[in-house]
């Protein structure tokens, strides 16, 4: 995990969503640097503020008993993350569907990209136990937040 990766997203479409989180001095590991799970925990937090972007957030979830369910995620460690950053996860809507959504999040901390991650999301309708359509609202929300999904998007784990 090492390299440049500094901040290339100018000519890219603003994120839909910024979520900004320090890291906690609990989540630092044996080698001195964010735990694995933490970058996914760090990015759920994102996935909920893409959620409460299109509607789906809190009081909506109690409201009607729906939610996003994840169905696949993957996650790309670029760099490791030292005790005392700053997170920032950059979020992008990149693809929906009648039950779907991709969501495409990028952490950075200090100025450099830290960990990608894909994810695959379905609207479930809690109380009848099974997928639903989204709301119209939701939809719309999702579709004006959409933009086109970055090269790194769709990549498959290979050795080569």
């Amino acid at each position: 995990m090492s390299g440049d990766r500094g901040d290339d997203t100018a000519s890219r479409p603003a994120p839909a969503v910024v979520w900004r989180e320090p890291v906690r001095e609990e989540w630092i590991d044996y080698n001195g640097h964010l735990s694995e799970p933490y970058y996914v925990l760090v990015l759920g937090h994102a996935t909920d503020a893409v959620m409460d972007a299109i509607g789906l957030g809190e009081a909506e979830r109690a409201a009607h008993g729906t939610s996003l369910y994840t169905l696949e995620a993957h996650v790309r460690y670029l760099a490791e993350v030292p005790s005392g950053v700053e997170l920032e996860a950059r979020s992008w809507v990149v693809g929906a569907g009648p039950k779907l959504v991709w969501l495409w999040h990028e952490l950075w901390g200090d100025g450099r990209l830290r960990a990608t991650e894909e994810i695959l999301a379905v609207h479930v309708d809690a109380t009848a136990g099974r997928s639903s359509p989204f709301p119209a609202e939701v939809a719309e929300r999702i579709a004006a937040l959409r933009s086109d999904p970055p090269p790194e998007a769709g990549r498959r784990i290979e050795l080569r």
